[in-house]
């Protein structure tokens, strides 16, 4: 079945994915925001968005001891708390598409159907799901109102974690438009726990093998890993990682934990990222 995306023959703006692996709550929206504050130190224009994997059409009405507090932007809209990452570290407003859930994907797409608008066809999560989806991620690149430049990058932090079942079609879509908008046009940077035993005194590295294996699985291969720990990650360990993962060993790079979250965007630096 023919997709219905469509993208301009010169497309400028680039992307960048941020996705996360073995458990939850890494630091994913943090990573992104730190990436998006040195690409901005760097003269470029980035915004960012987080796709939430959740079926609510927002946080507002969700319990803030689950997923932490709602973020209101200027327009009003009740977002994840990562958008006020977002803003903090890149100094910008962002609005109501900087965050996309499950949720409003499918009341869309539901909406359309009721309407006909898709002429009888069999709706399915592939290509109707997954077209809107990159419609959301590609919103941001469409020339702004206001007549200002469009932005050079933007960075799409996506929820969950690689082999969640929600997830799936936000992968899914980002693969597609790594396809439609060329490699060079798409980064990919992956998210993962290195932990440490301290029964054996070692970190492991078998889940961020199992970790990347998984995305490698529907299509995507991480181009820069960002490992997370409670303490240094050997350069044994990353050079494994590297080979296992088929990274190369300057893309992987150690996030270890920090007393302030504004101590990040320097520590990746200092590893080339």
């Amino acid at each position: 079945m023919r997709s219905s995306c469509w993208y301009p023959a010169a497309v400028v703006t680039k992307h960048i994915f941020v996705t996360g692996g073995v458990v939850s709550s890494l630091g994913k929206g943090l990573t992104a925001a730190s990436l998006g504050n040195l690409l901005t130190a760097r003269g470029l224009r980035v915004v960012m968005q987080k796709l939430d994997p959740y079926l609510n059409v927002d946080p507002g009405t969700m319990n803030p001891f689950q997923h932490g507090e709602v973020f209101v932007t200027d327009d009003g809209a009740e977002t994840d708390l990562d958008i006020g990452h977002y803003e903090r570290f890149l100094d910008i407003n962002l609005d109501q598409a900087a965050n996309v859930t499950t949720g409003q994907i499918y009341s869309r797409v539901i909406q359309r159907e009721r309407r006909g608008e898709y002429l009888g066809d069999t709706v399915q999560v592939i290509p109707h799901i997954t077209d809107e989806i990159k419609r959301r991620m590609r919103l941001q690149a469409q020339p702004p109102a206001d007549g200002s430049p469009v932005p050079d990058v933007i960075i799409t932090e996506i929820g969950g974690t690689v082999g969640d079942i929600e997830s799936q079609p936000f992968i899914e879509s980002a693969r597609q438009v790594r396809h439609e908008l060329g490699r060079h046009n798409v980064f990919f940077v992956h998210v993962s726990l290195v932990p440490y035993m301290g029964a054996s005194g070692e970190q492991k590295t078998k889940p961020t093998q199992h970790s990347v294996a998984a995305l490698r699985s529907i299509g995507i291969q991480p181009d820069a890993l960002v490992l997370r720990s409670d303490r240094p990650v050997s350069e044994s360990n990353k050079r494994k990682i590297a080979l296992m993962c088929d990274v190369d060993e300057r893309a992987v790079v150690n996030a270890i934990d920090v007393a302030s979250i504004y101590d990040i965007p320097g520590m990746l630096n200092e590893q080339g990222l």
